[in-house]
């Protein structure tokens, strides 16, 4: 739905993108997350049509986004960070004059406007000026509008931005349902957001995209422990922690055994560092606690319990952040 190739901007002596390519499938939520000046507005300007890259191309539902093609422009629903808003009109005026630049007749702009004043939960407040709403609501103004058309894509910039708890919640929840029927690009420097409503993340830094995968697995690459509890058979109970090791370590997808303790009554906990899936693409790693659960299946000992821990996606991300920031410096530093 959505095809990225080799987009490449420049603002002057700033290069804002550097060769940034992706894909995302339809019906799918996707966070785009990256420190301030990574390029995230940048690349959300250009799928939006609203920035023209100086290099590569996107395009949206097969259709190449260019300046001026109303027919990619009506794909694609736009929330920015600062919706600008009417705020002296009603909601239901605001998103009827919205219908109406987008070229709907009169009966079809009092359908769309009803429904997505239904989409959005709104209705108790269609009749009331935008300017007296409160953040949240006006959000959901702005998501309101980004729907009008029934776009194949919705561009969601920081969408929970300045909201309390509990519409961040409410926004959350929207966006989960969306993502049934639409796909969406969801920008955001917070990084629950994106644990919250995305099942794939795309990150960037410097301009260029640095990781690509669900947040489980990016954290997952950095050193997580995959934690076995099992307890020995009778005849199992003299096996030494070293025997223990050496018999999970031969399990495929571990790369290094930190601990074998002995909780008593013959129960075991064992604490393995797993890199990431091995032969699958899994998100959440069952291949690799498989393999480690078979292992112990067929040496006669019992499973009690299989679990991750130390999945830190704040981690991750700091951490593949500064290492693209200490790979390009060296590069900055010989640049004239």
């Amino acid at each position: 739905m959505i095809h990225a190739s080799g987009l490449y901007k420049r603002y002057g002596d700033l290069v804002a993108l550097d060769g940034v390519s992706f894909e995302i499938a339809r019906g799918s939520v996707v966070g785009l997350l990256g420190p301030n000046g990574a390029g995230k507005s940048t690349t959300m300007k250009i799928l939006t049509g609203t920035l023209v890259p100086d290099g590569g191309h996107a395009t949206i539902d097969g259709r190449q986004v260019l300046p001026g093609d109303a027919e990619s422009r009506r794909a694609v629903g736009y929330l920015p960070e600062s919706t600008p808003l009417y705020r002296s009109m009603r909601v239901d005026g605001y998103l009827d004059f919205v219908a109406g630049m987008l070229g709907l007749g009169r009966a079809e702009r009092k359908r769309e406007v009803a429904r997505v004043i239904g989409a959005c939960r709104i209705g108790i407040h269609a009749g009331r000026a935008i300017g007296a709403l409160s953040k949240g609501y006006r959000q959901r103004v702005g998501l309101a509008q980004a729907l009008l058309g029934d776009p194949k894509v919705l561009i969601l910039d920081e969408p929970t931005s300045g909201l309390d708890p509990a519409e961040v919640v409410h926004m959350r929840e929207l966006v989960k349902e969306l993502g049934r029927e639409k796909t969406v690009l969801l920008s955001t420097h917070v990084l629950s957001e994106i644990e919250a409503t995305a099942s794939r993340v795309i990150i960037v830094a410097g301009g260029q995209l640095v990781a690509d995968g669900h947040p489980l697995q990016l954290a997952r690459k950095k050193s997580a422990r995959l934690v076995l509890l099992m307890r020995l058979g009778v005849d199992d109970m003299g096996v030494t922690h070293e025997e223990i090791g050496r018999e999970l370590y031969d399990a495929a997808g571990v790369k290094e055994i930190l601990d074998v303790s002995d909780l008593g009554g013959g129960v075991k906990r064992c604490a393995m560092r797993v890199e990431r899936s091995v032969g699958s693409d899994s998100l959440h790693g069952e291949p690799v606690a498989e393999l480690v659960a078979a292992r112990v299946v067929k040496r006669g000992w019992h499973v009690s319990e299989l679990s991750w821990d130390g999945l830190d996606f704040e981690a991750a991300f700091l951490e593949l952040v500064a290492a693209h920031r200490a790979a390009a410096l060296p590069n900055q530093e010989a640049k004239p």
